[in-house]
């Protein structure tokens, strides 16, 4: 077992915060924003500079209703590729840029299409449940999408005689079938973020914050979702942290997060779930995307996110199967 490093824990506190004034280059994107049409959706994840001027952050589930719902003819997407094509899937008409194409994802490139492909070919009759962590390809050959908010309400949905195949993240998989008390077949796929996070860096965290309760993503392994308080998206993890009665905090997840915990939920210490060898956990994918980059995504309209039709009209039917689901 490696020997857990000794660092400063990383606390963002919202007692006394107060925004600073928006930046030369903030200011420029919310009036392209304005000259273009455009809403700004950004995940959860996204460096605090993004999530201050953005439209509406939230997680995968908040995102794709608000884009589907999007009243504008330009989505600036700050997130990563699987997110914006998904705004694309049920927004056919309108231009959805990305601020950097290269943002993408472990965990989608851990199912691709082909070998979903081959595995339906060989197992016919298999339901797939594809966690929207995906690609337009995957998300086009399955039944239905989830996310790790309504993953366990979805497949409860799922007539019980039904084979199903979790894709692609065998980590919130197994936490759905424990939930669901469901048996599912899991993807050997994972999110290289998530699995970092250990027990003993958490222990470690924990002995230091005696009276800190644990909320964790379902995306980390099985062990760290044992030690959790809590286990939840990140957008529920908004509810836990306003209704415990604690001060401080340990929230295990991607670092991005407790940058909106800290503008939402006042007089509390938000304290960043550790890994091994940092105090902190940033997906580098997600934070491949700027204030900067921003800007010229609006004022270019590019990149933008272009897609197949055919694959296209294969992808919305299991993501309207989940919003209808889900509401």
């Amino acid at each position: 077992m490696p020997e857990v490093l000794d660092y400063q824990p990383l606390i963002i506190s919202s007692k006394g915060f107060e925004e600073e004034p928006l930046t030369t280059v903030q200011q420029e994107i919310l009036d392209l924003k304005k000259e273009k049409n455009a809403i700004i959706l950004a995940h959860n994840y996204q460096v605090d500079a993004i999530q201050r001027i953005a439209d509406y952050v939230g997680d995968s589930l908040g995102l794709s209703y608000k884009a589907s719902e999007a009243d504008a003819d330009v989505i600036l997407f700050c997130g990563v590729h699987f997110m914006a094509e998904t705004a694309k899937i049920v927004n056919p008409d309108k231009t959805v840029i990305l601020p950097d194409l290269e943002a993408g994802c472990s965990l989608s490139d851990s199912c691709p299409a082909e070998k979903l492909a081959a595995y339906k070919e060989a197992n016919p009759g298999t339901y797939v449940v594809a966690y929207i962590n995906c690609s337009a390809g995957v998300k086009a050959l399955s039944d239905v999408i989830c996310t790790s908010g309504n993953a366990a309400e979805i497949v409860q949905r799922i007539p019980k005689d039904k084979d199903i195949l979790f894709v692609p993240d065998q980590n919130l998989g197994q936490w759905v079938a424990k939930q669901t008390s469901r048996k599912l077949k899991l993807w050997p796929g994972c999110c290289y973020a998530h699995v970092l996070f250990t027990v003993q860096s958490l222990e470690k965290l924990r002995a230091k914050f005696p009276g800190a309760p644990i909320v964790a993503h379902p995306e980390c392994i099985e062990t760290v979702r044992d030690l959790a308080d809590e286990v939840c998206s990140t957008e529920k993890m908004l509810g836990f942290c306003k209704n415990t009665q604690s001060e401080d905090i340990i929230v295990v997840t991607e670092s991005g997060m407790l940058n909106r915990l800290r503008r939402e939920i006042s007089g509390k210490n938000f304290i960043a779930g550790p890994t091994d060898t940092c105090a902190c956990n940033d997906c580098r994918f997600m934070k491949m995307n700027t204030v900067e980059k921003m800007r010229d995504a609006l004022k270019y309209l590019s990149p933008e996110i272009e897609l197949k039709e055919s694959i296209r009209q294969k992808a919305f039917v299991p993501i309207k199967r989940m919003l209808d689901w889900s509401r």
